[in-house]
């Protein structure tokens, strides 16, 4: 009985020393962020509207659209080499010409021209949504000028 009783007091006063803990570090935290913070920069004007960053957003457009494009294009290429990897091993696994060979080869083109497709629909859309960010750049530039 006393261990149990030693026990439970034992988890009492860790259940106090926890929360105790964890309050004082959440006053700290809250202090410090008090405590330094930097109001002077609330004051300083605001430059968003400039040309430089104006063109700054536009050339991080440009660059993230090719790297989208490039990484469509490297997915493309991903699915038809595995496609055309496919065929070939059905190809080989099979004997002359038979309906499951045939049918692999067919899936392969089935899958060149959706990957194809699918490749250049994307692209499309990169194009759309990056052209909207230009626009919005520009009529962000313009408002302020």
């Amino acid at each position: 009985m006393k261990l149990t009783q030693f026990t439970e007091q034992l988890s009492t006063v860790g259940r106090w020393v926890a929360t105790t803990l964890f309050c004082l570090s959440v006053i700290t935290f809250v202090w410090q962020g008090a405590y330094f913070a930097n109001n002077s920069a609330m004051a300083a004007p605001i430059s968003i509207a400039s040309k430089d960053v104006g063109d700054k957003v536009q050339e991080t457009a440009q660059d993230v659209a090719k790297g989208s494009k490039n990484f469509i294009r490297d997915t493309k290429d991903k699915v038809k080499d595995a496609a055309s990897s496919n065929a070939k091993k059905v190809e080989k696994s099979t004997d002359s010409d038979s309906t499951v060979e045939s049918k692999a080869k067919s899936d392969r083109d089935t899958i060149f021209k959706r990957a194809d497709e699918d490749a250049a629909r994307t692209e499309k859309a990169v194009d759309k949504s990056m052209n909207a960010v230009e626009r919005v750049v520009d009529n962000i530039k313009d408002a302020f000028n």
